[in-house]
């Protein structure tokens, strides 16, 4: 006799990757400057870090862009570390940077490593990782206007201020 399943099935979607995403690790990872530098996810050990995906002829990730700035305008005093990773080259993400309103320091990875990665599940992908490395929320689009992502956005940012809070107490 075939017994019904007793626990809800979870459905993969964007959203429940982000979900597991929560308190594992930020992988490691090498990768290129704008400026031909190397960089490696070892410089960000013992930082609060938002990583954002994106690439120059994703219209989401451009359209997010200004909320992003202001952001990292917003928490400018808090040391907070800014990193935007893409699969463009560096020469063509540096010519996109100087053409947009984009501070982040960005890292070019090839799409084979930012797959590897497993933490981005579409573009754009934004990731709050704490101090200790650990994954502490992660999304698709942050934006404060719009009301179909003001939501998930106000917790990323409560998040932000909340791991803030507890790096100037310790």
């Amino acid at each position: 006799m075939v017994k019904a399943q007793q626990t809800p099935i979870k459905w993969a979607t964007q959203e429940t990757f982000f979900e597991d995403l929560v308190g594992k690790p930020l992988p490691d990872f090498t990768g290129l400057t704008t400026n031909g530098k190397s960089f490696s996810s070892i410089e960000l050990k013992e930082q609060i870090v938002v990583i954002n995906f994106w690439f120059e002829n994703c219209p989401p990730c451009i359209a997010e862009m200004p909320e992003l700035s202001a952001l990292q305008k917003r928490f400018a005093s808090q040391k907070i570390r800014f990193i935007g990773i893409t699969h463009d080259s560096p020469k063509s993400a540096r010519r996109f940077q100087k053409s947009h309103d984009y501070n982040y320091q960005v890292v070019s990875l090839t799409s084979d490593e930012i797959r590897k990665l497993n933490i981005n599940h579409g573009f754009p992908c934004n990731v709050l990782v704490g101090k200790n490395g650990k994954i502490l929320y992660a999304m698709a689009n942050i934006s404060f206007s719009d009301p179909a992502f003001r939501p998930k956005s106000t917790i990323f940012e409560e998040l932000l201020r909340k791991e803030v809070y507890q790096k100037t107490t310790e």
